[in-house]
């Protein structure tokens, strides 16, 4: 899996041993060893005020729960786009902006950790863009007029 996506291999090679960050490789069937970790569950992530958010194969899975807690996620510009519009997503307002090669990860998580009122201010973003998805009959209605769509477009 992982060798399908070198973006998280280059993150692991420039900070692994970063004193900032608690990251590693969790599945055993994959890659070295020498990055090897237990797996964190999300409750024990949470206990963290800056969670990682990196694309995979497509779009990160965690953005969204990072996005309704009380965490602030920390990623580079989505590239994938789903139901979540990621690219309406603001960088350093919604999320703490990296570069898609990292090297900006230690400026960026010392700027926000000493401005803790930006931090608390990107944590409400966020959780101010997750609350459009929580109402229910606007979600159903949505997804009642994409599969409206599908079917005339596919002529099914």
């Amino acid at each position: 899996m992982w060798k399908h996506q070198p973006q998280r291999i280059l993150f692991l090679e420039k900070h692994f041993n970063n004193p900032l960050c608690n990251v590693g490789h969790v599945n055993k069937a994959d890659l070295e060893s020498k990055w090897q970790v237990d797996k964190l569950n999300i409750v024990e992530q949470l206990n963290y005020k800056f969670i990682l958010s990196l694309e995979g194969n497509d779009v990160a899975t965690n953005l969204k729960w990072i996005m309704s807690s009380h965490s602030v996620a920390v990623m580079p510009t989505p590239k994938y786009e789903t139901w979540f519009m990621e690219g309406t997503l603001i960088p350093d307002y919604h999320y703490i902006h990296i570069k898609d090669d990292y090297s900006d990860l230690n400026d960026k998580l010392n700027y926000y950790i000493h401005h803790p009122e930006k931090t608390e201010e990107i944590r409400k973003n966020a959780n101010k863009y997750i609350h459009q998805f929580k109402n229910k009959e606007r979600e159903d209605l949505i997804s009642l007029l994409v599969l409206q769509k599908y079917f005339f477009k596919t002529n099914l």
